[in-house]
This record gives structure tokens, C-alpha cells and sequence, in this order.
């Protein structure tokens, strides 16, 4: 039965959409059944499928990507684990954390990544996100909250980057993902190959 990934942070701009379709895209090159749902009703992922299916004059689709809600997925992810025979499902949610919705969301998801720069701004946000998650393992027991420091610059060693998340209540992934334009500019066909050490570390843990 398909294994859930969600991304999820306090607030907008942490990166999780950035990770998710990184992630997501890595997966399928590495030969998993990957579906990606995303929560932004604006559902751009979506959109640049069809763009860069349009560029590339291709009709060959890759991993699904599926649109939904905050309030409605969790309920949904219960249909598509019987319906359907993915590996992994990565959810990029777009709410607040002490949404109703994102709380369901973690009492079905196997592992939650909150990605964090190491600014004092979204170390903040992490902290208080992590707070508010944390009931959630009392009940799913099996649930992981992962800290992905993400938009890390290239001269900070992961020793620093390790004491500035010690604190946390959760797992501090081993690798950080640099402050890069090849991450920031993703595509939702072909993976980064650098990206797969952090996909690698996820899986590792999953």
C-alpha cells in the first residue's frame, strides 16, 4: 500500500512545492509509482505540466498530478490508497497548520517534511509549526515530522545547520538543499540529479 509524503509548513514561501515536485520527479526516475497532489487551488503544478508538455510537443505524461484541497484530501487519500497501486504519495498542501484539514492530514500521512531555511523568520515558523503537528504523532504512531533544511547557502557545513535545528521535536534530515537556481527552477518531467542524495535520505527514513 502506497506510502504518503506530505509537505507542510505554517506559511508560504519554505519551499514545499519546490521539494515536493523535486522529490516527486526523483522518485519516478528511480522507478517508483508516484502521485502528486496538490492542495493550491490554483494548481500550478498542474499548469506547468501542460506548458511543458505543450514546449516539448510530447503527450508522454509521467507521475499523475492530481488537484485537490486542504479540507477534502485526506478523505480523498483514503480512496486513492485502495483504488489505486502507487509506491508513494506526495501531497504539497497550502494551509495554515492548525487547519482542520492539514490535521486529518497527518493522521493519514507516514511521514510530514516541514522544509526551513535557516533564517531567524523561518526558524520561527518551523518551531511553532512542529508544535502544532506533534499531537498528531500521539495519535498515528507511525508518523514522522522531518526537518528539510532547505536554501542553504553553500559555505554553511551541516554541523552549523544541525545546531541551529537541535531544538526542534523532530528529525533533522542529514542534507540540506543548497541555495540553487537548478532547484528553484524545477520541472515537473525531468528530475535533478542532484536532488537524489535529499530523495535518497527520505526514502531512507520512509
Amino acid at each position: 500500500m502506497a506510502k504518503i509524503i506530505s509537505f507542510i509548513s505554517r506559511k508560504g514561501g519554505t519551499g514545499k512545492t519546490t521539494n515536493a515536485i523535486n522529490l516527486a520527479t526523483t522518485l519516478y526516475q528511480m522507478g517508483k509509482r508516484v502521485l502528486l497532489i496538490e492542495t493550491d487551488t490554483n494548481y500550478t503544478l498542474n499548469t506547468l505540466r501542460k506548458m511543458e508538455l505543450f514546449k516539448a510537443n510530447e503527450t508522454k505524461n509521467g507521475f499523475e498530478i492530481l488537484g485537490s484541497q486542504d479540507n477534502n484530501v485526506a478523505n480523498e487519500l483514503a480512496t486513492i490508497k485502495e483504488t489505486r497501486q502507487e509506491d508513494i504519495i506526495i501531497v504539497d498542501s497550502a494551509g495554515k497548520t492548525t487547519d482542520e484539514g492539514l490535521k486529518k492530514l497527518c493522521l493519514v500521512s507516514d511521514i510530514v517534511i516541514v522544509p526551513t531555511s535557516l533564517t531567524q523568520n523561518d526558524l520561527l515558523v518551523t518551531y511553532q509549526t512542529v508544535t502544532d503537528l506533534a499531537p498528531a504523532r500521539d495519535i498515528n504512531h507511525k508518523l514522522k515530522i522531518l526537518i528539510l533544511p532547505n536554501r542553504i547557502h553553500g559555505a554553511t557545513n551541516i554541523y552549523t545547520v544541525r545546531q541551529s535545528l537541535k531544538d526542534l521535536d523532530a528529525i533533522v534530515l542529514p542534507v540540506i538543499v543548497p541555495q540553487k537556481n537548478l532547484f528553484v527552477n524545477y520541472s515537473t518531467l525531468e528530475a535533478e540529479k542532484e536532488y537524489l542524495p535529499i530523495a535518497q535520505s527520505i526514502l531512507n527514513i520512509l
